[in-house]
């Protein structure tokens, strides 16, 4: 194996570690049941038939019949001996060892990229339409939230708080250990620590200003606040503001429940991009 189809290889490695989805995100709705109604496609499996005259069917007679299945399973033989005897020169020779190498060094900056600085999701839910749909994979990157304070506005993958495992916990039951309360969850910031915030009339407003969210679905069915929100710690709310288990009802997120910001849809292709996304 050369060296550039090694390489090429271990690229394609880094890709298939890096941009496989990750965990699921959220729970669809505050408690309230609603459904999502789509067009399913169903595929159709075509099987080929032999049909026609049988007789065409039929292998010629003439001669020892079993000569050619022989014959097949010689050359089988032959071929099983020549790729072992392919694979024992290969790992007896310096070129495995330097193969290996390649392979361990580029696996090992993949894993570090995915744990460190850069992790893909996918969207099961509605929460956060229209900025994300049902089925949308994003990237995350994990480094930001080191360097810079979080902003309004900003859409984080996080761990839920465990106000959130308590409600998920009692109403899905589970015995304390639901597999839900434990999922991690996208939400946009809407507050930040020493932020006044409140819901009325539909709109949110923070430190008394009215503000433009042109990425939500709806204006909100509730009312909420006004509260302070603790330094330290975050308001999230879902985009999808009366279909999203969020902030209002489960309260503030401590700030080091944050994984790391969304920054771009990746697939499926027709919505590339990071509309929605600051």
């Amino acid at each position: 194996m050369s060296r550039t189809t090694a390489w090429m290889l271990l690229l394609a490695c880094m890709v298939i570690v890096c941009f496989q989805p990750g965990a699921s995100f959220s729970i669809p709705n505050n408690l309230r049941q609603y459904q999502h109604v789509r067009n399913h496609h169903h595929l159709t499996r075509c099987y080929g038939g032999g049909g026609g005259n049988d007789d065409n069917n039929n292998v010629a007679s003439s001669g020892d019949p079993w000569s050619d299945e022989d014959d097949g399973d010689e050359n089988s033989s032959k071929d099983e001996g020549s790729v072992q005897d392919g694979i024992q020169n290969w790992l007896e020779s310096g070129e495995a060892m330097e193969d290996f190498k390649t392979y361990s060094v580029s696996l090992g900056i993949a894993l570090a990229l995915r744990l460190l600085i850069i992790e893909p999701r996918y969207i099961p839910s509605l929460s956060m339409y229209p900025t994300f749909d049902v089925g949308d994979q994003l990237a995350v990157e994990k480094v930001t939230k080191l360097v810079r304070p979080y902003k309004r506005k900003q859409v984080v993958v996080f761990n839920p708080p465990q106000t959130f495992r308590d409600i998920v916990n009692n109403n899905y039951g589970g015995d304390g250990n639901n597999p839900k309360s434990k999922e991690a969850l996208i939400k946009r910031i809407v507050a930040v620590g020493g932020d006044k915030v409140e819901v009325r009339g539909g709109k949110l407003y923070v430190n008394d200003i009215k503000q433009d969210e042109p990425f939500t679905a709806e204006d909100a069915a509730y009312d909420f606040g006004p509260v302070m929100v603790p330094e330290g710690e975050l308001l999230v709310l879902g985009d999808n503001r009366n279909h999203s288990l969020d902030g209002h009802i489960w309260g503030f997120l401590p700030s080091e429940n944050v994984i790391g910001r969304a920054v771009f849809t990746y697939w499926p292709p027709w919505r590339i991009g990071n509309d929605g996304m600051y």
